[in-house]
């Protein structure tokens, strides 16, 4: 019989890419989790691991058996849903993450939603970054998360997560005020190709559809300013440093003298709710689900 406790590290090594960030992860130290894998691997009487460099990597045996350790995954997800089938009414603690924006017009709407309608049902908030929310969920730590698709997402197919669109989150052109653009209904972003331009920093995803937008319209920005926060992007913008594309969820410091302007080509990012692969059924997380499809379209009105 294989040790579950032992896969599950196994897995975790292949989920944080190291031994020492895997074991961090599940409280061991290196050497516990080293022993832990090297019992899996007797027990088998495979190699799992294997030395490159001045780490290890996991070896062809090891990966086919994170197939079936991802689906055992999924099938105990699935098994504890029958266990709790009686339990039809929504119950319990509810953990869920997202980023700034998803928890400010989002996951907070939804959770005083579901306080209303389920008052047995206890839902738990707690903002996270789209790389620790996914780490979050593996944990077990959280059991629903809203993140943004990236390209450094796992991919869709991964096994060991349910990942579905919610919505489509447009890009405003946010200009000063009193700026020539700003009175409009709509703009072509080649309007503003002249103009300065402030960005998000060069590692973030969203500055992936900034420089797309752009260059679907014709153009490469002149980038003057660099800001990690969209209301400081905002508050460069009020002192006339430049314009900007900002996402409608995110949320500004009221009364700026800016304005929010809507683009032709609907630049946008997509937002995806994701679930560990087999817990989208439980009654709490379909309820959560139900009530983030209805917030979402109004979120972008």
């Amino acid at each position: 019989m294989i040790d579950l406790r032992r896969l599950h590290v196994l897995r975790a090594v292949a989920h944080y890419g190291t031994v020492t960030a895997a074991a961090h992860a599940l409280h061991f130290t290196p050497s516990a989790a080293s022993q832990q894998i090297r019992q899996l691997a007797r027990e088998l009487g495979v190699d799992l691991l294997e030395p490159q460099g001045r780490g290890v990597r996991l070896t062809p045996a090891a990966e086919s058996l994170l197939t079936h350790a991802d689906a055992i995954q999924a099938r105990w997800e699935e098994a504890e849903l029958d266990l709790r089938a009686g339990r039809a009414q929504p119950a319990g603690p509810l953990h869920v993450a997202g980023f700034a924006a998803a928890v400010s017009m989002l996951l907070a709407p939804m959770a005083a939603r579901l306080r209303e309608r389920h008052p047995r049902l206890a839902v738990r908030v707690r903002e996270a970054g789209v790389p620790d929310s996914f780490d979050l969920l593996f944990e077990g730590a959280v059991e629903l998360a809203v993140v943004e698709a990236t390209p450094h997402n796992p991919p869709p197919g991964d096994a060991r997560f349910d990942q579905r669109p919610l919505l489509d989150e447009p890009f405003d052109l946010v200009v000063p005020e009193d700026h020539p653009l700003a009175g409009r209904d709509g703009v072509d972003l080649a309007d503003a190709a002249h103009e300065s331009w402030i960005a998000p920093m060069p590692e973030s995803p969203c500055r992936t559809h900034v420089m797309a937008a752009c260059g679907g319209a014709g153009f490469t920005p002149d980038v003057v300013h660099h800001a990690v926060e969209w209301d400081v992007t905002a508050h460069l913008v009020a002192h006339r440093l430049g314009v900007a594309l900002i996402p409608r969820l995110a949320r500004l410091t009221p009364n700026l003298p800016i304005a929010r302007v809507r683009c032709a080509g609907h630049p946008h990012r997509t937002l995806l709710t994701c679930t560990r692969r087999g817990g989208h059924r439980r009654p709490a997380l379909a309820a959560a689900l139900a009530e983030l499809r209805t917030l979402a379209p109004t979120a972008v009105a």
